[in-house]
């Protein structure tokens, strides 16, 4: 019984601690983000898309596609700008943990189990460049697919750091109705050496 009552202590305790740190972690990485429209950017971006690749009539569908391009720099000039200023954020405060579950004080523990967001938010900030810059050639179609990719996978190392990397996962099955690793085959092979290279599989 008196070790029922422990392990129970013991289980409220790490849930309290878990969710403390959580806490921080979305407060440190909202006080950036705020200043900015990045997710009502990717928001325009993504419905924008959906519309130019649903039109049927060529000469609207390249104004849409025109419009799209104005909407991508803003986004890179924001996410930069973004990167940027978070980069000054202490190490400390920036590890993330390369286990699929939230585990409290993970970071100081095991820090060789864990990666720098700063560094992933830097790999997203270059894929997401060279996707809205069209470096590759794509058609229309293939850049808008590719640059979403790039978006959903920042999106998903972001609700990695806040809350873990199962959660992360799940969210982007619900939201966006992307596994994971479809995310990691569809963003470009530059991301996907880096980011694998970071973070691991």
């Amino acid at each position: 019984m008196e070790l029922l009552v422990l392990l129970t202590l013991l289980a409220i305790g790490g849930y309290m601690i878990k969710s403390r740190e959580q806490g921080r972690r979305i407060a440190l990485l909202g006080s950036y983000l705020g200043k900015y429209q990045i997710e009502k950017l990717m928001e325009s971006l993504t419905d924008g898309y959906l519309r130019a690749l649903s039109e049927v009539d060529p000469e609207r569908q390249a104004q849409i596609w025109h419009m799209l391009d104005a909407a991508e720099l803003t986004l890179c000039e924001q996410f930069n700008r973004f990167v940027a200023e978070f980069s000054l954020v202490d190490e400390a405060q920036t590890r993330v943990s390369r286990l699929a579950l939230a585990i409290p004080w993970v970071d100081r523990l095991l820090p060789d189990g864990t990666f720098d967001l700063r560094q992933a938010l830097r790999i997203h900030a270059e894929g997401i460049d060279q996707a809205a810059q069209n470096s590759r050639h794509l058609t229309q179609k293939s850049k808008a697919f590719t640059l979403s990719a790039e978006l959903f996978l920042m999106q998903h190392t972001c609700h990695w750091f806040c809350r873990s990397k199962t959660v992360a996962s799940a969210r982007m099955l619900m939201r966006h109705k992307t596994p994971y690793a479809q995310l990691l085959e569809s963003v470009s092979p530059e991301t996907r050496q880096a980011y694998d290279a970071l973070v691991g599989r």
